[in-house]
């Protein structure tokens, strides 16, 4: 009886973990993904109508401290300017016909911004000839063509109006400043103790003024800065009627009159100070310290500058940059391809399939052809609906990164933001660790394994902005340089055990790799280069090619039937070597061949320089050769059973495999300590490249020598392995924004929530996109030679004249 009692539990249970993980699979998740993009544009859409998308309203409005000292407006990203990004926004904006004029006008608050935006932009610091406290200050600085001039005017009263009234008048070209800082309050309440007549003066007094912002709003722009608070116990005595109580007063007050005004209300340095901690607000109770008149004239340049310089890191107040041609027919071809998968779909409803499908085996037989010969109509299906579906996604790409339709924020670093996630995939990665019936060195499981924590980890590093810590940027390097070990082992080891050098493989890996990147290129309009990763994949799985498919071909087969191939195989890699030497000691060279066009469009940046390029290839210069090396050593000792990994013991005798693992660990620990004693990116970047193998081949030995590490792996990392290059690519717009500068932001003021639901998109868009990318391969590389022809030619025929008028052939 009992027996049958846990018989029937143990049913129950089954029946219902398979009742939930029927809903649980990445099909569903992709349906939840799809139902949460539209609900948070729609989100969004409310957003933008009820406040508007007035990206510097945000900067000037709302922000918040997400670190000790940093602030982050609301929605949008503030760059941090240095004394030259701040002359230089000024040469540009005089360079372009436009004159520099700033001004400030109120009590020594507003002084206080005045020297410290003088301090920001001047070459030697600000020079104080006049020691009168209460009068005007102006600054001028010729070779930047720019003005800056503080206007002593305490209260709001007539001598303020006179100030906006003079400029009115004035005809002369420049007189009227381009932004005006501006505010008050203090003085009224200390000159009248705070009494409610100069409250009502003030109100009636500012809204005269209110009428000349109005009238000056063509030619310059307004910005009442509403008054930070008081710390009340550092008050002097005859400032003790400035309480907090009266700001908040005069603050509604300027709301109540300007907010139907011309004039821009500045809320946000009010958010600052409140936001600081005591002892970095005030010495005296009334005046900022250093730290928040910093960001308060950050904000300021943020303003001024960001529309004109078009940093990647500084969205606030900056306009989209306009669809190209080439982005606008890329648009129509999808959306063509949406309506005719739409067309479609309505029509298979209505006609029944079954029928169709029996008529036309029926007919195949007849005629003598294969009834199980693939439905051309089925074929175009797959193809208009994958079309379809990548189109919607290019949709989602381009609305978060080349619209301010979404939001974004800066990346802050620190070691808790880096430490958290990363723990936690590490724990989920153990977690589901399984068996694997495979047993050699560095097999599909581990492989999947290795990339999937690797890009997992790279994710978290980018994510973070955790580059400017050396030896986390150090580490990370070594993982992008196992992903390129990886190639050439892989590349190598197919090469070697297939003996297979056909052209249609070589183009069916090429479209997998770049098909994402190209379609991105037409569709964010970023050059192939940008997407830096790729080109490195490609270029270096057409150099393995090339070694391997250029005469003698050696293979495994080959080079048991003939010893001497290794020999030449050898010759091979000692080539290899010195070409590369050849193409980094050589600058000349380098650009010589990388310049030459047609090819040149696919190694520089958007500004036509090959710095990048030359920088990512000489820094992994020698990886896919060192996975190469491997792969040969490797194969050589399997032949002559040095090592025995056809079982799932250890891969040698219990002493050596032990001592194996030792200096394994060794060697990760020595580089390691090299990635911390290293002072400088520079430097490490120099000896990278020679050292990169230590670490790689330490972990390699260390996973694979002993045969109870090496039969088992992680599922979970091995999901993501699977899609890492999808990860890798898609993380640059819909994870992170503003070309990985920034984040991505659908849920604003939740910063946690909002990364694990921008994720979760983000990781099924990923994976759809390999599924797509896997359908259409089929179609597009086609194993009949004479049908890849055709698909070259046809690619071919629409790349040039899309090359010729971008000037890419000239």
């Amino acid at each position: 009886m009992a027996d049958q009692v846990s018989n029937t539990t143990t049913t129950a249970t089954s029946s219902a973990t398979k009742e939930i993980t029927q809903y649980l699979n990445v099909n569903n998740a992709k349906l939840v993904a799809l139902a949460m993009v539209f609900a948070f544009i729609l989100y969004h859409s409310t957003l933008h109508f009820k406040y508007g998308n007035d990206s510097c309203k945000w900067l000037m409005s709302e922000g918040r401290f997400p670190g000790s000292d940093s602030w982050q407006p609301y929605g949008c990203m503030m760059h941090k300017y240095s004394k030259a990004d701040a002359r230089t926004c000024m040469h540009y904006v005089s360079y372009w016909g436009g004159h520099n004029h700033i001004a400030f006008i109120g009590d020594s608050r507003i002084r206080q911004l005045y020297h410290e935006m003088v301090d920001l932009i001047s070459e030697g610091g600000e020079e104080i000839t006049d020691t009168k406290v209460h009068h005007d200050m102006h600054y001028r600085d010729n070779k930047i063509n720019i003005k800056i001039d503080f206007l002593w005017h305490p209260m709001v009263n007539a001598s303020m109006y006179d100030v906006y009234h003079k400029w009115l008048k004035s005809d002369q070209p420049g007189a009227r400043p381009n932004v005006v800082i501006t505010g008050s309050a203090t003085w009224a309440i200390k000159l009248f103790n705070g009494s409610t007549l100069a409250s009502k003066n003030f109100q009636s007094n500012l809204t005269m003024i209110k009428e000349m912002y109005n009238k000056l709003q063509d030619s310059t722009k307004v910005v009442w800065m509403l008054q930070d608070p008081a710390e009340e116990d550092k008050l002097s005595e005859n400032r003790k009627m400035i309480t907090n109580e009266q700001i908040d007063k005069y603050n509604k007050i300027a709301i109540t009159v300007l907010q139907d005004s011309s004039a821009h209300l500045w809320s946000s340095s009010r958010l600052v100070a409140q936001g600081l901690k005591k002892e970095e607000f005030s010495t005296d109770g009334l005046h900022l310290r250093k730290k928040a008149l910093e960001i308060d004239t950050q904000m300021l340049i943020n303003m001024y500058c960001n529309n004109d310089m078009n940093h990647n890191d500084g969205t606030c107040c900056n306009t989209p940059e306009r669809a190209t041609t080439l982005q606008i027919i890329t648009g129509v071809a999808f959306i063509v391809c949406m309506c005719i998968s739409g067309g479609l779909m309505l029509y298979r409803r209505r006609v029944p399939r079954n029928g169709n499908k029996a008529r036309t085996a029926e007919n195949g037989q007849r005629n003598g052809t294969n009834g199980t010969q693939k439905d051309y109509n089925e074929t175009f299906w797959e193809i208009i609906t994958s079309l379809a579906k990548m189109g919607l996604i290019m949709a989602y790409f381009y609305l978060c990164d080349r619209t301010n339709f979404f939001m974004k924020e800066n990346k802050y670093y620190t070691t808790l933001n880096f430490c958290l996630p990363f723990a936690y995939i590490m724990i989920l990665g153990f977690f589901f660790t399984e068996n694997t019936d495979k047993v050699t060195v560095l097999h599909r499981d581990q492989t999947d394994e290795w990339k999937g924590w690797m890009q997992l980890v790279i994710l978290i590093y980018h994510l973070t902005g955790a580059s400017k810590v050396l030896p986390l940027y150090m580490h990370i390097r070594v993982l992008v340089s196992s992903y390129l070990f990886l190639t050439g082992f892989g590349h190598f080891c197919y090469y070697w055990d297939k003996g297979e050098f056909g052209f249609v493989r070589y183009c069916l890996v090429l479209f997998r790799i770049n098909f994402l990147v190209v379609t991105l290129c037409f569709v964010m309009n970023r050059p192939y280069q940008f997407y830096y990763f790729v080109p490195l994949v490609s270029f270096w799985f057409l150099v393995i090619y090339l070694v391997m498919a250029i005469p003698p071909h050696v293979t495994s087969e080959s080079s048991e039937a003939n010893p001497i191939q290794y020999l030449y195989m050898i010759l091979k890699f000692v080539a290899l070597i010195v070409v590369i030497c050849l193409f980094y000691l050589s600058e000349v060279f380098f650009e010589k061949v990388f310049l030459t066009r047609p090819i040149k469009a696919l190694f520089v940046t958007s500004d036509d320089s090959i710095h990048e390029w030359r920088f990512r290839w000489q820094l992994d210069r020698f990886s896919p050769v060192y996975g190469m090396l491997f792969a040969f050593g490797y194969k050589v000792l399997v032949r002559y059973r040095i090592v025995k990994d056809d079982s799932p013991n250890n891969l040698f005798s219990n002493p050596i495999s032990w001592s194996l693992c030792g200096l394994s660990i060794i060697g990760i620990a020595s580089y390691a300590v090299f990635s911390v004693l290293c002072s400088s990116k520079i430097q490490c970047n120099e000896v990278h490249s020679y050292l990169v193998f230590l670490p790689i081949i330490s972990f390699i030995l260390l996973r694979n020598v002993l045969g109870c590490l090496r039969t088992r792996y992680s599922s979970f990392f091995a999901w993501f392995g699977k899609i890492s290059l999808e990860l890798f690519i898609c993380q640059y717009h819909i994870w992170m924004a503003a070309d990985t500068h920034g984040t991505l932001v659908l849920i604003p003021s939740y910063p946690v929530l909002n990364v694990v639901i921008t994720s979760f998109i983000f990781i099924v868009i990923s994976h759809e996109i390999s599924v797509i990318t896997q359908s259409l391969c089929t179609y597009a590389v086609p194993q009949e030679l004479k049908a890849l022809l055709r698909n070259i030619i046809g690619f071919i025929a629409v790349l040039l004249p899309l090359c010729y008028f971008n000037g890419l052939l000239l």
